[in-house]
């Protein structure tokens, strides 16, 4: 169980991501972004070591908001072989020194994101301590799914991964309401939008050979 800590982080969150998200493909911005935290959830890792959120950020710097979906993991010390996905290191006012890392790249959140599809693990509220988040919901229709090495790509749409079985995992990174066709799983979750109504969509989708 991961134990919430109301304490300072310096540099913050979405100041990592400010400068972080115009560094990715399907960041559709063309300047500084304009951040606010608008909702997502948490993980457990079960040895307890790894910190992983799913956050939604909107940015309001464009003609229209944007909502941005970011699954991050955070680490006492870094993570090896993981330069290339590092987000930021942050000062935990409890915690001391935090790695932040894109967290698709991280095993350990992979891991978690797929025992979720398989309603192996439970979705926990972003900033409350042992609280199940039942505004996330997942399925999943198939065989067992194996974890392990994923080949990672990214384009203008969002992040892909590979699985060792053939498994295809779609990050939605630009959340939208309409869930995408022939998805073996999904899961889906929730946030504020910018005029003040509960937006909801698929964050991530499962597609099966």
């Amino acid at each position: 169980m991961a134990i919430i800590h109301h304490t300072t982080l310096k540099p913050t969150k979405l100041d990592l991501l400010t400068t972080w998200l115009p560094t990715r493909p399907w960041y559709t911005g063309t300047g500084t972004p304009e951040l606010t935290k608008a909702g997502g959830f948490r993980l457990d890792d079960p040895e307890g070591e790894v910190g992983i959120e799913f956050m939604v950020a909107v940015d309001s710097s464009g003609p229209e908001p944007v909502a941005y979906l970011a699954p991050l993991t955070y680490r006492a010390a870094p993570l090896p072989g993981a330069d290339h996905a590092l987000v930021g290191t942050m000062e935990h006012g409890v915690l001391g020194p935090r790695w932040a890392y894109d967290g698709i790249h991280d095993p350990v959140l992979r891991t978690e994101l797929l025992a979720l599809f398989e309603g192996r693990a439970q979705a926990q509220a972003q900033s409350l301590t042992d609280t199940p988040d039942h505004e996330v919901t997942h399925s999943y229709t198939g065989p067992a799914l194996a974890s392990g090495p994923a080949e990672v790509t990214e384009d203008q749409d969002g992040t892909e991964l590979a699985l060792p079985d053939g498994t295809v995992l779609r990050v939605h990174r630009r959340p939208r309401p309409t869930a995408p066709e022939g998805a073996n799983g999904h899961v889906s979750g929730a946030w504020d939008a910018p005029d003040g109504t509960r937006a909801r969509a698929a964050f991530a989708t499962l597609h099966t050979s």
